[in-house]
């Protein structure tokens, strides 16, 4: 589940110059000349922000930025083909706006070409609040059930408003929850959890009605040795530390290479340092939300784990490879370099709390972390490849287009259009770590959760959503999606990208077979996964925006398939084929959008 949070303004800029598929990747076109423009774009990024942000006000009517607005920038991308994208948070009289964020378009000589928006309205907040701070914060904490971190004045441009708000952190043992105050009425505008759950709350209520006891296989082969991202890891080094070639012996996927720091001779840290120093750590039952708090795993021999839950090693040996191996699938694939583009380290803590059966992405350690599973239901830690790689595909969404549900229930369940997007790309490029990573022992698929045990035995899968009948996931799109929990709508989405990477009708890839329908038996021919998922991270990092719904993720796609392949190619039009084949097209877009 990816929770909804709000970006605090910050001024630094991102440059993100990354695109899709260079030469020589998995994903290979022909050789786009990126590394040449991405040399020079730290030294124009000021330039672009500044003609980005003098554009947005010129051209107010289109952005929607008004007096009183300041502009701060996030991301600048420049696409190989000389088109510019910057990324804005926007702050309305120096208080952060919610919902508020935009991205400006520009071409090669900086000219404005476009905007895609958030807020579709003019931010105009009330004047004066009338609760204090601590009034707010006081009402936080009733609601959320926890204790409050204080309270920051804030505009909320969310779902058409434009309101006076306090946000405030609540944090509680086990949970935390960000809670928006109106700040002259007292209501509680949202109380959302601050954490990626993967098992929601309302299929975690669907197994135990079931009496579901899940006891995942563990696999006992091997895979190939880890490569590291810069330098071969060899051992030997005199000098400390360095990295070195060490073995997992994991919980799932048997034994595989994981490169690991020596600090000194005979001694090693699970800490990869050709990976920006990528480390797992031990939460030891911890409710910990600071990495720095966990305990380093360091070993005499360089081996980690035994295959088994006996050792405390083996599921961190698991989240090691699974966070390097989404990690090499975003750099060798769109050479984005870490999570956020910004070549800092991924982090793990496994063994976070007490019978905790979930795995998350938590923004606030900035990491992943893995609960031991409740001994009952769940058997085993959420350390599956799959499981991760979606994961931390939460981490990717935030750092970009950072993707918003629509509201939350008081159980956590989230709703709404984007936040099944924002499932559904976790979806779509978490089976692409698994296609990345080849291993013989969780071999790639278009399923998701499939080694998870389950008596379904998947949680999801791209090629028929409504197989899952836990979640109740659906095909096609309707009206009814603004009401339907994140999970479940995320199959529209998945659907489309299913049928345009392999097609409609009855295929086998593998040892999966896949039957693929479409809305009025629509004929879909897919251009391939490599494609489809070139379009799709163009279509995120460059085109959508925190409230994008799937209508507006057309639109995405659309422009993101002409960017790389133009108006005219087979590309473009099984693009906008896919989507009309889950029952998104123009002439179905809503007039009234939630």
């Amino acid at each position: 589940m990816r929770r909804p949070h709000i970006r605090t303004v910050a001024v630094a800029v991102a440059v993100a110059t990354a695109a899709t598929g260079l030469a020589g990747t998995a994903f290979a076109g022909p050789d786009t000349g990126e590394r040449h423009v991405a040399a020079s774009a730290s030294s124009n990024a000021a330039v672009v922000v500044e003609a980005a942000r003098t554009a947005a006000f010129a051209h107010a009517s289109a952005t929607g930025v008004s007096q009183g607005d300041e502009l701060h920038a996030q991301d600048v991308m420049i696409d190989p083909e000389g088109a510019r994208h910057v990324r804005f948070v926007r702050s309305n009289n120096g208080l952060p706006v919610l919902g508020g964020d935009l991205v400006v378009h520009l071409d090669g000589k900086l000219g404005y070409t476009g905007v895609t928006r958030a807020a579709g309205h003019t931010v105009k907040p009330a004047a004066k609040a009338r609760l204090t701070a601590a009034q707010a914060a006081a009402l936080a904490a009733r609601a959320a059930k926890g204790d409050a971190d204080g309270a920051q004045l804030v505009v909320d441009a969310r779902a058409g408003a434009s309101a006076l708000a306090y946000q405030v952190t609540v944090t509680g043992q086990e949970t935390a929850r960000t809670v928006v105050v109106d700040a002259v009425t007292g209501k509680v505008r949202s109380n959302t959890p601050t954490r990626d759950e993967f098992l929601s709350p309302k299929l975690l209520d669907a197994l135990r009605e079931r009496g579901e006891t899940l006891d995942p296989a563990t696999g006992t082969g091997s895979a190939a040795a880890a490569p590291g991202l810069a330098g071969s890891g060899a051992t030997g080094a005199t000098r400390y530390p360095s990295a070195a070639k060490g073995t997992g012996k994991t919980l799932f996927v048997g034994s595989v290479g994981l490169t690991t720091t020596q600090t000194s001779r005979g001694h090693y840290q699970l800490k990869d340092p050709n990976r920006y120093g990528t480390e797992t750590r031990d939460a030891k039952g911890s409710y910990t939300e600071k990495f720095s708090a966990g305990t380093k795993f360091t070993n005499t021999t360089n081996v980690w784990g035994n295959g088994k839950t006996s050792s405390r090693v083996t599921v961190a040996a698991d989240a090691q490879y699974g966070v390097t191996k989404t990690l090499d699938f975003y750099k060798s694939t769109f050479q984005r370099k870490g999570i956020r583009n910004n070549s800092k380290a991924a982090q793990a803590m496994v063994h976070w709390g007490k019978k905790v059966a979930n795995a998350f992405w938590d923004p606030t350690c900035n990491c992943m972390l893995y609960g031991d599973g409740d001994g009952q239901m769940f058997k085993k830690p959420l350390v599956v490849l799959d499981v991760t790689g979606h994961e931390l595909t939460h981490g990717v969404v935030e750092a970009t287009a950072n993707l918003q549900p629509t509201f939350v229930d008081a159980d956590g369940n989230q709703y709404g259009e984007p936040g099944s997007l924002n499932e559904s790309l976790a979806d779509v490029f978490g089976s692409n770590v698994e296609f990345y990573a080849k291993n013989a022992k969780d071999t790639p698929d278009y399923l998701v959760g499939e080694k998870l045990g389950l008596a379904q035995k998947f949680l999801r899968r791209l090629d028929r959503p409504s197989l899952d009948k836990l979640e109740g996931t659906v095909d096609y799109w309707s009206p009814k999606l603004y009401d339907t929990e994140v999970h479940a709508g995320s199959g529209v989405s998945s659907h489309a990208y299913y049928l345009l990477a392999e097609g409609s009708g009855k295929k086998k890839i593998g040892s999966v077979t896949y039957d693929s329908p479409t809305y009025r038996n629509i004929k879909v021919k897919g251009i391939g996964r490599a494609k489809a998922t070139a379009i799709y991270y163009r279509a995120l990092t460059r085109y959508m925006v925190s409230s994008t719904d799937f209508h507006q993720a057309r639109t995405a796609t659309l422009k993101a398939a002409k960017d790389l392949y133009g108006a005219n190619s087979t590309e473009y039009k099984t693009v906008d084929t896919s989507w009309a084949a889950v029952n998104v097209t123009a002439a179905n877009t809503p007039r009234a959008r939630h």
